[in-house]
């Protein structure tokens, strides 16, 4: 039976004792997505993605970079893990951006949190920039695509 990794015995937060596993490559994958109204995403089309703060989507590669390099520091349990990779990428669509993150590691826990926190930070940068046109835009389907290098892989 599965059972919650960050709850100690006696019912309290705690984070995972991992200095007895044996380092491996790592690797994660998360997506998600910024829906626009159709109007609001032509205008932005239409500007090439640049907005009066910069290019919009540079600017959010760089923020979700940024976000998994402080993964540690915004989710309390989280362990701080040295990267060897990360990369981000951001496609139009119809009407959204696409956003991926992949993080990988040579290290004793996974980069999962790495990548969903890489995608989450990218999708509210591309909020922040483009807020003053519309607060209609939604940020969904944010998750998990894939996570290899543990004893439980995950593919979607």
């Amino acid at each position: 039976m599965k059972s919650l990794s960050h709850i100690n015995e006696e019912g309290n937060a705690a984070m995972v004792d991992v200095s007895d596993k044996t380092s491996s490559a790592r690797v994660a994958i998360a997506s998600g997505s910024v829906t626009f109204p159709a109007s609001v995403f032509q205008t932005l089309s239409d500007q090439d993605f640049l907005g009066k703060k910069g290019s919009i989507l540079q600017t959010a590669v760089i923020a979700g970079i940024q976000g998994v390099k402080k993964t540690a520091e915004l989710i309390p349990l989280c362990h701080q893990i040295n990267l060897t990779k990360i990369h981000l990428d951001i496609a139009p669509g119809d009407n959204q951006f696409q956003i991926t993150c992949t993080v990988k590691c040579n290290g004793k826990t996974g980069v999962e949190m790495e990548a969903l926190t890489g995608v989450s930070i990218a999708a509210l940068t591309i909020y922040d920039m483009c807020k003053a046109l519309s607060q209609d835009i939604v940020i969904s389907s944010v998750r998990l695509e894939q996570k290899k290098g543990g004893k439980n892989d995950f593919q979607r």
